[in-house]
């Protein structure tokens, strides 16, 4: 039996309704995190990251208000970048797709193919 997917998503954004439409077109099994109203926790996201095999910081969107108010030009531990995303979830990039021990973030939306 396959595992289910697991989509971090923002209904807002059109990137993350992309990856939604590209799984349910492919017949895959998902469940949808909308990540801004369930909000993951360190432990989550830390795990994300790693199974994304990516830094902290490479998940944070850049282009962000609140990335630029609070967080631009800072140098941060890991611990400190996760803890800036669960503080503040609109930082977390999107959409990540969880499948088991991997992970991928869904730009392209392409991307996401590597976990079938």
């Amino acid at each position: 039996m396959s595992q289910i997917l697991r989509v971090y998503h923002n209904p807002r954004c059109s990137k993350s309704r992309q990856a939604i439409q590209f799984l349910e077109e492919s017949g895959s099994q998902f469940e949808v995190v909308e990540y801004l109203k369930n909000v993951p926790n360190s432990a989550e996201l830390t795990a994300i990251v790693k199974k994304l095999g990516i830094s902290p910081f490479d998940l944070v969107r850049k282009g962000e208000e609140i990335f630029k108010t609070n967080y631009k030009g800072k140098t941060l531990s890991d611990k400190e970048w996760i803890q800036a995303m669960v503080d503040h979830p609109k930082l977390i990039e999107r959409p990540i797709v969880v499948k088991g021990d991997k992970a991928v973030i869904g730009r392209p939306t392409e991307a996401i193919e590597v976990l079938f």
